[in-house]
């Protein structure tokens, strides 16, 4: 049985579509993570569930029941939000307890409870202090441990992670996912980091406009993006994009000319495409080569700022008219990402390269032709 189900889920706000026919199937134990630009309707979703917010019409299951019209208490969920909400007059274990003291639980249940999540979150030296006296990563923890003391059919998370500066995010990413499997609870994580979605999920929902574009295991996701959106939207720094049209057809074969000179082909079209399409090129940063000789397609390109990160160098390249520009595809520049650090003076003339099957090819309608190689596969 599934521990969550959402089915032909829609969300309407006047004329505006919050959720598009959203369906989507959670096993027991996973850990999904919905990600997608401001307003996609990840967070909609979420409070769907919780019950935080009605639905237009479709069904929302927990654990096989119609959970649909339920208050947020009556689920079976518990929801850690972006803010700590923690009492500021309460100690940590009297926060954790919280949920259980108002459901009247039993005084031995709720301090067995405490401790058990305590122990899990490493809290125990903190029990009797206020919330002012902890850092912003034991706030969080305390929150989570919130949650934990109830013990939800599912546990939601709302961009928990975004109010702790860099390190802490670090650090509470892997707490979350050690957590996860120590518990083995089914938990639906929302956020707008595709690092966080990326390093702690088993599945990814990607959205935009509402609707679903793509689920799947991140490397998947990664490797085989379903389209030009998820393709753009995953991937630090984000991929290159490159207009080009079809001029020639072999059986599934295509050559594609782009401007400045370079022509891109193509061995192994999952979709079949016409000589004359209107089509775009995707190249990651990480398969660009600068200066690189032996490449089989290259172009030139100039130094506009680079960055160097101790463990990698990213290149920022102006391309002519190479570089698809004005919408949410293109950034006006190309990046490539190198894992070594090398020095690229500023307004130096490069050629830019890149190897067969390194490179993606997506329709008109966004839709991937085909799909690179991958370079990493687990």
């Amino acid at each position: 049985m599934a521990s969550v189900e959402i089915k032909d889920v829609q969300k309407h706000y006047g004329g505006f579509h919050a959720l598009n026919d959203i369906n989507l199937s959670i096993e027991e134990g996973e850990f999904v993570v919905m990600v997608g630009p401001s307003g996609c309707g990840k967070s909609t979703l979420l409070k769907a569930i919780a019950g935080l917010e009605t639905v237009t019409s479709g069904k929302l299951l927990i654990k096989g029941r119609d959970v649909t019209k339920l208050e947020p208490g009556d689920r079976g969920i518990a929801m850690v939000f972006q803010s700590y909400a923690l009492y500021p007059h309460m100690t940590v274990g009297e926060n954790m307890g919280f949920g259980l003291r108002m459901a009247r639980r039993p005084k031995a249940e709720i301090d067995a409870a405490v401790a058990r999540a305590a122990k899990i979150l490493r809290l125990e030296e903190q029990l009797k202090k206020r919330p002012k006296q902890l850092s912003g990563g034991q706030r969080q923890r305390v929150a989570i441990g919130r949650a934990i003391t109830r013990s939800p059919d599912v546990f939601l998370f709302d961009e928990p992670l975004s109010n702790l500066d860099a390190a802490l995010r670090t650090q509470m990413r892997v707490e979350l996912s050690a957590l996860h499997a120590e518990l083995g609870s089914t938990m639906i994580y929302v956020t707008h980091d595709q690092v966080e979605a990326m390093t702690m999920a088993s599945r990814i929902v990607v959205l935009n406009r509402g609707r679903i574009e793509q689920v799947g295991a991140p490397l998947e996701l990664y490797n085989n993006p379903a389209n030009l959106f998820v393709a753009g939207f995953l991937g630090a720094p984000r991929m290159n994009f490159v207009t080009g049209k079809v001029v020639e057809i072999q059986g599934r074969s295509a050559r594609i000319a782009c401007a400045s000179g370079l022509g891109v082909a193509f061995d192994d079209l999952a979709e079949p495409a016409a000589v004359g399409d209107v089509v775009t090129v995707g190249i990651r940063p990480e398969s660009l080569r600068i200066d690189g000789e032996g490449s089989a397609f290259t172009f030139r390109g100039r130094v506009r700022f680079t960055e160097y990160l101790g463990r990698e160098t990213i290149v920022y390249l102006d391309a002519g008219d190479l570089v698809t520009t004005g919408s949410d595809s293109g950034t006006g520049v190309f990046t490539a990402q190198i894992g070594e650090i090398r020095p690229f003076p500023t307004n130096a003339s490069v050629s830019i390269g890149f190897d067969p099957g390194h490179a993606y090819l997506f329709a008109a309608d966004g839709r991937t032709i085909s799909s690179a190689k991958p370079a990493i596969s687990l």
